[in-house]
C-alpha cells in the first residue's frame, strides 16, 4: 500500500477526518511531519499502512467497547509486551459486558411478561403503556 493523505487514512479506517485528527490529538495516532518542497507531496502528510493498521486496531478496540484511556493503554502496551495488564483490560472488559448480557437478560423477561399481559384481553390500558408512564 503507497503511502496516504489524511483522507485515504480516513477511508481506510471507515471513519472521518476529522475522527483521524480527534485521535491524533488523543495521542492515539501520530500526526505525520509534513514534507517540505513542492511538487506532487510537498506539505501534504503521509500516512504509512502501519497508521491504517492502528487506526483499525483502534476501532476494533472501541467496537469492542474499550473506552480511549483503555486503547491509549493498549497501544502503549504494545511496545513494552505487557500482557498481564492487556490481559487484565480483557478480563475487566469481560466482566462489563457479562454485566450487560445479565442486565439485558432481565430487561428482555420484563418485556416479554409484559407483553404476555397486553395480549391477556384484560380490560384497562395496556400493561406495557402503563409501565413506563413516567408519574
Amino acid at each position: 500500500m503507497a503511502d496516504v493523505t489524511i483522507a485515504g487514512l480516513a477511508r481506510e479506517g471507515g471513519v472521518g477526518v476529522e475522527t483521524v485528527r480527534y485521535y491524533q490529538r488523543r495521542g492515539l495516532l501520530e500526526t505525520p511531519a509534513r514534507p517540505e518542497g513542492s511538487g506532487s507531496s510537498g506539505g501534504i502528510r503521509r500516512y504509512t499502512a502501519d497508521d491504517v493498521r492502528r487506526l483499525r486496531f483502534i476501532r476494533s478496540a472501541q467496537a469492542a467497547g474499550f473506552t480511549l484511556e483503555q486503547i491509549g493503554e493498549l497501544v502503549a502496551m504494545d511496545a513494552t509486551d505487557d500482557r498481564a495488564r492487556a490481559r487484565q483490560l480483557a478480563n475487566e472488559r469481560i466482566a462489563a459486558l457479562d454485566a450487560k448480557i445479565q442486565e439485558l437478560k432481565r430487561v428482555r423477561a420484563s418485556l416479554e411478561r409484559l407483553a404476555h399481559e397486553c395480549g391477556s384481553g384484560s380490560e384497562g390500558p395496556c400493561p406495557i403503556l402503563t409501565a413506563f408512564d413516567a408519574d
